[in-house]
């Protein structure tokens, strides 16, 4: 701020144009002052005018306060007034309108109205109701600006939220084109260095690369269920592989698994490997294999199912699923014995009554060639069960390959033939339930048939083949529904599994 160079009072000309505290005394008790031709123009001039000009302080009228001194000097009036503040000033000066007034301008120095002290009271108070007002509004506005900051902010959101989700969905549907276009792929196979623990594979007559390929990704030596056979092709070998089950470790590089294999001192003799799901045909293959022992005595070992308290016209459903070591010198007829016993007690343990082994065996065979994830076969145990109960057929795919015999073509669907094929085990021809068991189930499975979970379920589909997530509907719409994704995945993985 600049400094005031006389020392003046920069509030002279605002305390001019207030009133004195001596224009509400009676006219009686104060004596006229005369008009100053030189008003001066601060409270310091002021206040040394008046001193000047008092003759005694005694015989002032007010001798708390000296008449002259309470005054300022107002601005000079200006030429030619306002018309606004000359018709203000004659108002005030009606004795009606202010019957005050003679006191008041008998008090005030020459050249002040006193009437023009009252409308600059106003205006103060007036700018601070203007203020408040220009507050109010303003505070209005930052309330609106902060909604619409909220809402705009709320629709980023959203929008967002609707790009991450988009995203997803494409990333999770068609993540292997994405990587192959970007060349973000990530390598089949594990690098060297990570193998550890144990794991067995079984070769049996008849494998090639592709299907020892995708053993091996199965038992969790290899990363990707191709790595194995990519690897034979790109490096041009054809070994011949050995049936017998060979003793490998997790997470092996292609060429280390293969080494491994070619190893005969990784063979495991009198060691039968048989996973979920085989039938009777393929089970009595691997025993040979594994074990050396002829097939021809082992299907003799098989023939009459009664030999092992087993009612059923054949012992499909009854090789429990296990990795087996017999004692060297192991006969046929041990073998079987010792996988039918198992199966007893995983019906045993599952709370099967005796008359019902072969109902639920057959049950809990479908189930383990329908489901994949371990919640799911307690889920499909539930479809099957329900679609009985409404007298539908149970159209399950396996059936119809069973009795045609394709289940083991590579594919989860069907073909035409194998769909219209009237024999005793195609659900979609037949009602109720196949006529035998369609494969060997597990502990899992057998479990699964005896204790369905709860739901109104009718219909499933299994919409990702590599993962095995599956939809299960209650409808048929909903079940279109689910069999257009599935599409939309075999679409997007030159139907892989399909």
């Amino acid at each position: 701020m600049p400094e005031n160079p006389q020392g003046d009072d920069t509030f002279a000309d605002l305390f001019s144009k207030l009133p004195s505290a001596r224009t509400s005394q009676p006219a009686s008790d104060a004596a006229p002052t005369p008009a100053a031709p030189d008003a001066p123009l601060s409270r310091r001039a002021a206040r040394e005018a008046a001193a000047a000009s008092e003759p005694d302080a005694a015989t002032a009228p007010d001798s708390s306060m000296p008449a002259a001194a309470a005054p300022v000097a107002p601005v000079p009036a200006a030429p030619a007034p306002a018309p606004a503040a000359t018709a203000r000033a004659a108002t005030a000066a009606t004795p009606a309108a202010a019957p005050d007034a003679p006191r008041a301008a008998a008090a005030a120095p020459a050249g002040v109205t006193v009437a023009d002290a009252s409308p600059q009271l106003e205006a103060l108070f007036d700018g601070a109701g203007a203020a408040n007002a220009r507050d109010s509004r303003h505070a209005k506005d930052r309330r609106k600006s902060r909604i619409a900051a909220w809402v705009v902010f709320g629709v980023i959101l959203a929008i967002l939220g609707g790009i991450t989700a988009g995203g997803f969905y494409v990333w999770n549907t068609y993540e292997d084109k994405i990587r192959a276009f970007m060349g973000w792929e990530e390598p089949k196979d594990y690098e060297a260095g990570l193998a550890t623990g144990e794991a067995l594979v079984t070769i049996v007559s008849g494998d090639t690369g592709s299907t020892i390929s995708q053993s091996l990704y199965d038992a969790g030596v290899t990363k990707t269920p191709e790595a194995f056979y990519d690897y034979l092709v790109q490096s041009a070998q054809n070994p011949p592989f050995q049936p017998g089950v060979y003793a490998l470790q997790q997470k092996m590089t292609s060429a280390a698994a293969l080494t491994a294999l070619l190893d005969p001192a990784n063979k495991q003799d009198f060691t039968a490997q048989l996973p979920e799901g085989l039938t009777e045909a393929q089970t009595l293959e691997r025993l040979s294999a594994s074990l050396g022992l002829p097939l021809a005595d082992l299907q003799a070992a098989t023939a009459d199912p009664s030999a092992y308290g087993v009612t059923a016209t054949s012992l499909e459903g009854w090789l429990f699923p296990a990795t087996y070591t017999f004692d060297p010198g192991v006969t046929a007829q041990d073998v079987i014995t010792t996988l039918v016993n198992r199966t007893v007690q995983s019906l045993d343990t599952a709370g099967v009554p005796v008359d019902q082994r072969q109902q639920v065996l057959i049950t809990a065979s479908i189930i383990e060639r329908e489901a994949r994830l371990p919640d799911d076969f307690y889920k499909v145990s539930r479809v099957i069960s329900n679609r009985l109960a409404d007298g539908m057929k149970l159209q399950m795919d396996s059936t119809a390959q069973y009795g045609y015999g394709e289940m083991h073509d590579g594919s989860a669907s069907s073909s035409k033939e194998a769909l219209e094929d009237d024999n005793a085990w195609n659900t979609y021809v037949i009602d109720g339930l196949p006529a035998t068991p369609i494969s060997n189930p597990g502990d899992t499975a057998i479990d699964a048939a005896m204790h369905p979970a709860d739901g109104n379920w009718l219909y499933f589909v299994t919409w990702n083949m590599d993962t095995g997530e599956t939809i299960f509907s209650d409808t048929y719409a909903e079940h279109e529904a689910a069999i257009a994704k599935w599409d939309e995945w075999c679409a997007a993985n030159d139907n892989r599994g399909c």
